[in-house]
């Protein structure tokens, strides 16, 4: 079993525009709604491929309303804890050559009794040998230990814990010991404070993740691939992909197959690079299936002076200086 946890849960209106210009009126000929936070879509994804998964998160107001009643239409088992507040809504503005522009809502607060109600829902179904999957930003509220009470609650069970999250939320969780932790290349820098212009930077950056508690690191680095660091080795992978139609979504299917395939090694790696290439050619944050001829290359004998594509400075933003 599964259990994926978005303690900030939206709802996404997806707009399709032909262009974005500052100030004026803008026409979408095309538009649509998921179900979303990073915990949904991991665990969307896990049920599209027949994983046992149930994802657990709070709820409120007519947002709540309809992120659970989508849910229930995609047939996806979900735990939804009632809060007083009304959930987020984002909005995602496409243009075709699948430059994004997001407007993301901060999302409710959460009072002591509704964030323990969700940690209690969480845990409630986890076992041993499962996987908790922690996901996204935390809302405002009573939830700064929000992230280590499951972390240590999942481990009291003999259950594994993946975090994909970033800043402080991230930082705080690290001293117990969770089981796999997935940065993308902007928040692995943020937290070590290190420019990333190489993969060995990547690398020594997941290193310094791992002395500080994780047990393992997936790195997505978008289009220069992942890196996974754990007890079996460092790895290197590359997925071919023709044609990107929005990357939204794409290091939470590859979370969601990494764990699938057993989330250690090589293998692991492969399958996550395999549906996050999926999900790159489809519109949208909802995974849709493996797209046909999708080629991932896997090496653990990685150039460390390779330079990346997409370079981010200590700060975590992308660095043209560093090309």
């Amino acid at each position: 079993m599964i259990v994926t946890v978005s303690p900030n849960p939206s709802m996404d209106r997806t707009m399709c525009i032909d262009r974005l210009p500052h100030g004026d009126i803008v026409r979408s000929p095309r538009s649509y709604s998921e179900p979303s936070g990073k915990g949904v879509n991991v665990a969307v994804a896990l049920h599209a491929n027949a994983i046992d998964v149930v994802t657990v998160l709070p709820a409120g107001g007519f947002t709540g309303v309809q992120i659970t009643g989508t849910l229930s239409d995609l047939g996806v088992p979900h735990i939804a804890v009632p809060i007083a507040q009304e959930i987020r809504s984002n909005v995602s503005l496409v243009e075709p050559d699948a430059t994004v522009t997001k407007i993301n809502e901060v999302g409710p607060s959460l009072d002591d009794a509704e964030a323990a109600s969700l940690i209690r829902a969480a845990l409630e179904h986890v076992g041993a040998d499962d996987w908790l999957v922690l996901c996204g930003t935390l809302p405002d509220g009573a939830v700064e230990r929000l992230y280590i009470d499951l972390v240590e609650g999942a481990h009291g069970r003999n259950a594994q814990v993946a975090v994909d999250t970033s800043g402080e939320a991230l930082r705080s969780v690290l001293p117990y010991g969770p089981d796999l932790v997935k940065p993308n290349a902007d928040e692995l820098a943020e937290l070590t404070g290190r420019a990333l212009a190489t993969l060995g930077d990547v690398v020594d950056a997941a290193g310094e993740l791992r002395r500080r508690g994780a047990r393992a690191v997936l790195a997505s680095l978008g289009s220069d691939g992942a890196i996974l660091l754990d007890d079996s080795g460092c790895y290197f992978g590359q997925a071919r992909v023709d044609r990107v139609v929005s990357a939204v979504g794409a290091g939470d299917a590859l979370l969601a197959g990494f764990l699938a395939r057993g989330a250690n090694g090589p293998r692991a790696l492969r399958e996550g690079l395999g549906w996050a290439a999926a999900a790159v050619q489809f519109e949208g944050t909802l995974y849709r299936g493996r797209a046909p001829r999708i080629k991932v290359d896997i090496s653990d004998d990685l150039d460390r002076s390779r330079p990346l594509n997409e370079p981010c400075t200590a700060a975590g933003q992308p660095a043209e200086s560093l090309v």
